[in-house]
């Protein structure tokens, strides 16, 4: 817990002066003497319910004071809400490694499955943009409220070659922050691997004019906080290592420093494809592609942004994934002012010993 007004918290000094007060009191009145002609007809008037009652008030008004003096230094929690309206960016790897058959029926079948199942429970407070990627990066769906248009986009998927993961981030990146989208395509114009979609043709490579200025403007950026960005964050699922594209490395970083989190996905079986080796011929076409997981980079990715990775190694696996994912953001925790709350605990505490003391005592 922090507080917002620390040095408010003195003011709690007054609580243990005021019960000081309240026994030093009890104990004068103890020495008026009052004459009955029968003491244990006193004692049975009084009884011990009676002794224990006239306490309760002077004692929750004890605890309303706490409570609101407590109030005044502002404490602040992390409590978990209902989310506020948050836009995902789902950027899902459509390489020719997706073909493979570790994971029945085959890799992209069974990750498609587990994406439609993930719309469906999504909340309606979430909105759902879907970028995939293999030498090149697209937006298949732009980010929507709706669920029908999510799935169709899913549905769209077509294999490639190639496995360009820092095309598909920053793809992803400047879907959920499109204010940046600029910045973030002149920063890899000068790169041969930076056309991939983000809507503006390439520069010519003498043309570094506002490839510097954005570069400039990206050094000058103050870094945010990790996982600070609280409306949105983007879910990277891959089943290989990058073969092209720039380095997605440098793309979380970018990310990072805007406090948008990365949640990264691993997608199949550790020895990779069917051939059980770090490549595997996949397709007609005789090509070769990497299907090992590079879950190293996977890792790094969340841990830089404030993500998590998690490694789905079936079709089970990636469907538990997706629903921890929607649960998570469906309720969020987040540093919340509690003030009110203490407040409004003082105000019940106060009302009880007035009700308490009319009711028994007539005062």
């Amino acid at each position: 817990m922090r507080f917002l007004w620390p040095e408010l918290l003195w003011l709690l000094l007054a609580l243990p002066l005021l019960a000081a007060a309240y026994l030093y009191a009890l104990k004068r009145r103890k020495r008026a003497v009052v004459v009955y002609p029968n003491l244990a007809l006193a004692r049975s008037a009084v009884g011990p319910t009676q002794k224990i009652r006239r306490h309760i008030p002077p004692l929750l008004c004890w605890l309303a004071l706490g409570a609101a003096l407590f109030a005044c230094a502002r404490p602040s929690a992390t409590v978990t809400l209902p989310a506020d309206t948050l836009t995902l960016v789902l950027a899902m790897d459509v390489s020719r490694s997706m073909e493979a058959s570790d994971v029945k029926p085959t890799r992209l079948t069974a990750a498609q499955e587990a994406a439609r199942q993930f719309v469906d429970g999504l909340p309606s407070s979430v909105r759902l943009g879907i970028v995939s990627f293999a030498a090149s990066a697209t937006v298949v769906q732009p980010p929507t409220e709706d669920h029908r248009d999510m799935l169709d986009a899913i549905d769209r998927f077509e294999l490639q070659t190639g496995t360009a993961t820092g095309s598909g981030l920053i793809l992803a990146l400047s879907t959920l922050l499109p204010a940046d989208r600029a910045d973030l395509d002149a920063l890899l114009l000068n790169d041969p691997f930076s056309s991939f979609g983000l809507g503006a043709a390439a520069a010519p490579l003498g043309k570094a004019g506002p490839v510097e200025a954005a570069r400039k403007r990206e050094e000058e950026r103050p870094p945010a906080e990790p996982g600070s960005y609280r409306n949105g964050a983007i879910i990277l699922l891959s089943d290989g290592r990058r073969t092209t594209g720039p380095d997605p490395m440098t793309i979380a970083r970018m990310a990072a420093k805007r406090g948008v989190r990365v949640y990264t996905v691993g997608f199949g079986t550790p020895q990779g494809g069917s051939g059980g080796g770090t490549t595997s011929s996949a397709g007609p076409d005789g090509w070769s592609y990497f299907m090992q997981l590079d879950e190293t980079t996977l890792r790094a990715i969340a841990k830089l942004t404030g993500g998590e990775y998690y490694q789905a190694g079936s079709a089970g696996d990636l469907t538990k994934v997706y629903s921890n994912l929607t649960t998570r953001f469906s309720l969020e925790r987040r540093d919340t002012e509690i003030s009110a709350l203490l407040a409004g605990v003082a105000g019940v505490l106060l009302l009880l010993a007035c009700i308490l003391s009319i009711k028994w005592f007539r005062r």
